[in-house]
């Protein structure tokens, strides 16, 4: 098991450095930490009274592991989660918000458990959750990363602009897609053929 600094470190590899995409809701993002986070969490680096895209800027490798740490795994009580879902969860909650925790909330309902899908875990999620691991604890994991990689495919699909986000411009998976699929066993992982399928209808 890996320590949630080294998770929260993987993240800030997946999510890389300074982007300011006109397509990406989130706005000016640094290590994947977005402008509005540092608007709510006060984080003014510069000094001068306001959280602009200069302190987006200034953000440094070791600040966003902090955020991630506090506002990412610990404040949303990522650590109540049997350890081999954590990191996806912990993946997940960085790059959709408390979204993550609908979808493992949603998916616990196919593993004998009922959940509401409030993206809070308190006692009764991480008791579902739990049963729910000793119930298919080879299958878990996996259907969580399967229904985050559904969970963006479906996301693309209401929203054009977030295409190219989930399939590259040669047709090929998008970020999204291979972020969702390093937390899933490769024989589940989509071929270019099932990828070809699935977003056929973007065209």
């Amino acid at each position: 098991m890996h320590s949630v600094n080294e998770i929260a470190a993987e993240i800030v590899r997946r999510e890389g450095g300074y982007v300011n995409d006109p397509d990406d809701p989130g706005g000016a993002t640094n290590f994947g930490v977005t402008i509005h986070t540092m608007r709510s969490l006060g984080i003014d680096l510069t000094g001068d009274g306001r959280v602009t895209t200069a302190d987006v800027k200034a953000l440094s490798l070791e600040q966003a592991i902090e955020i991630y740490v506090n506002h990412y795994f610990h404040g949303p009580r990522i650590s109540e989660l049997p350890d081999p879902l954590q990191a996806s969860v912990f993946d997940m909650q960085v790059n959709a918000g408390a979204n993550a925790v609908r979808i493992l909330q949603g998916l616990t309902g196919y593993f004998g458990q009922s959940l509401t899908a409030d993206g809070q875990i308190g006692p009764k999620t991480a008791a579902a959750v739990e049963k729910a691991m000793a119930a298919a604890p080879d299958h878990l994991v996996d259907a969580y990363g399967i229904a985050r990689r559904n969970y963006y495919y479906k996301l693309a699909d209401r929203r054009p602009a977030s295409r190219k986000y989930a399939r590259r411009r040669d047709g090929g998976k998008g970020g999204w897609i291979v972020r969702a699929e390093e937390f899933i066993a490769p024989r589940f992982h989509f071929t270019r053929e099932q990828h070809d399928e699935r977003t056929a209808a973007w065209d």
